[in-house]
């Protein structure tokens, strides 16, 4: 069945899961449909749901993940603390959730959001729904990523347009999270 944990942890140790079955939306966000990833990650440009925290500790840095070399899409880059696909049937906040728990072992938090908004590439177009939360208990990323680190400001921003970043956390850092690093 897809997305199931069991077939989530087998698939994350060599490839993503092509056949797994995502949300087709509106740009609302609302579901009109259903695609595999493969379909979702191979040019069609059908929008599909995803979500992204940006994890803080109480210094201000912020948690980057490493995306692991065998991701379909920008591997071995660094990217936001947890960014996940909705899986078909499943609200936005359990896929947060979902992620949060999956990827860095994390449970509990708060989570205020940001904004949603439509993310196009090259081979995809996703509705991301970001999220922040504050957190001093340190991550342990989970094999489906290649590790993770908080971050200073001051180095994000020394990284951005170096090619380590992906670059759809460089535009949503800057168009939406950098500010937060101020308040």
């Amino acid at each position: 069945m897809a997305g199931n944990g069991c077939g989530r942890f087998f698939n994350s140790l060599m490839k993503d899961n092509s056949a797994e079955i995502f949300p087709i939306v509106d740009e609302h966000g609302n579901t009109v449909g259903s695609a595999t990833r493969g379909e979702c990650h191979s040019g069609s440009m059908l929008l599909h749901p995803v979500v992204h925290l940006h994890l803080f500790n109480s210094r201000g840095e912020l948690y980057l993940q490493r995306r692991p070399d065998w991701k379909d899409i920008q591997p071995d880059k660094w990217d936001t603390a947890t960014g996940g696909h909705v899986d078909y049937g499943e609200s936005v906040a359990e896929a947060l959730k979902r992620e949060v728990s999956e990827e860095l072992g994390l449970s509990g938090l708060e989570f205020r959001y940001i904004k949603s908004y439509v993310f196009e590439s090259n081979v995809e177009r996703e509705y991301v729904n970001v999220f922040t939360a504050v957190s001093d208990i340190e991550p342990s990323p989970s094999n489906e990523l290649n590790g993770g680190s908080f971050w200073k400001k001051d180095d994000i921003e020394a990284a951005i347009g170096s090619g380590v970043l992906t670059p759809n956390f460089e535009s949503e850092y800057i168009n939406l999270v950098r500010h937060i690093t101020n308040e």
